[in-house]
């Protein structure tokens, strides 16, 4: 486990680059069971498991590129792409025994539970992010769910292997929402989250569209702010849906749709807020 910040960039690259990912033990567990079925199992069903775990979805993505050879010229960028590229055998024999989080984490119950929360907001993100793109007409929707599911990636790292550094940086959050998420990352971590993100994403050689996707450097592109703006959004709902950035959000993503704050609200399945009736002269004479 980190105990203490690596001094630079470098140092936090050449530590994830070795480190072995954990997956959920659900995931272990669903993949035992395809396995044992492996003549009933196909990349769909295989992918919908895989797709439920940040983690998981980051290990196959990361092992795909590892084994890439001189004559593939294409990137892979959505698992069930990847699993038919793997094919069910080889797949079925390289991901298993994979180490857990929850005991990786055993020792650590808080921040076990503050890492299943931050999977819980990346898999809302990617439903919102889903429904956004089917909505735009995105040319591969589950790009855009792979992007998303991934984009806090480096926040889940932190949980696994540097639960103490964590808990800090989402304590310093809590106290003070008006801190700003890069600088309290940079106060704990030494460096932004983001550029941890980036780096990784060159060491392990994922799909240059996927890391184009989850760069909030590209936030002109369409596509970028659809994943953004979802993982904006679970991000700030996780504060209660009366966060104070939320109605900025309501406008950001209209604009992306096309569509009033108010349909947004809608689609999203929330409560239009009532104006309350202006006060007449007569209502202001006292009695």
């Amino acid at each position: 486990m980190i105990e203490k910040p690596f001094p630079d960039l470098d140092a936090w690259v050449a530590y994830f680059s070795q480190a072995s990912i954990p997956v959920l033990r659900h995931t272990e567990l669903k993949l035992a069971d395809l396995r044992a079925n492996a003549d009933k199992s196909n990349a769909r069903t295989i992918s919908s498991v895989i797709l439920h775990d940040p983690m998981m979805t980051l290990r196959v993505l990361a092992y795909i590129e590892a084994k890439r050879n001189k004559t593939r010229n294409t990137d892979i960028t959505t698992i069930e792409r990847a699993l038919m590229m793997i094919g069910m055998e080889p797949f079925f024999r390289d991901f298993q025994e994979l180490p857990m989080i929850e005991d990786q984490l055993k020792s650590h119950p808080r921040a076990l539970l503050g890492l299943l929360k931050t999977i819980s907001r990346a898999r809302k993100a990617a439903q919102w992010s889903r429904d956004w793109a089917i909505y735009r007409h995105d040319l591969d929707v589950d790009e855009i769910i792979v992007a998303t599911l991934l984009y806090d990636f480096t926040e889940i790292l932190m949980w696994c292997f540097a639960p103490n550094l964590a808990l800090q940086f989402a304590e310093k959050q809590k106290a003070d929402r008006t801190l700003r998420s890069i600088a309290v990352q940079a106060d704990v971590f030494n460096l932004p989250l983001h550029q941890i993100k980036m780096a990784l994403t060159q060491a392990w050689r994922l799909p240059e569209l996927l890391t184009t996707l989850m760069n909030q450097d590209n936030a002109d592109n369409p596509r970028v702010r659809n994943v953004k703006l979802a993982v904006d959004l679970a991000r700030h709902s996780a504060n209660g849906w009366d966060d104070a950035a939320l109605p900025d959000d309501y406008k950001a993503i209209g604009e992306l749709l096309h569509l009033s704050e108010e349909a947004v609200m809608r689609r999203l399945g929330l409560e239009i807020p009532v104006a309350a009736p202006e006060a007449t002269s007569t209502d202001s004479q006292p009695q």
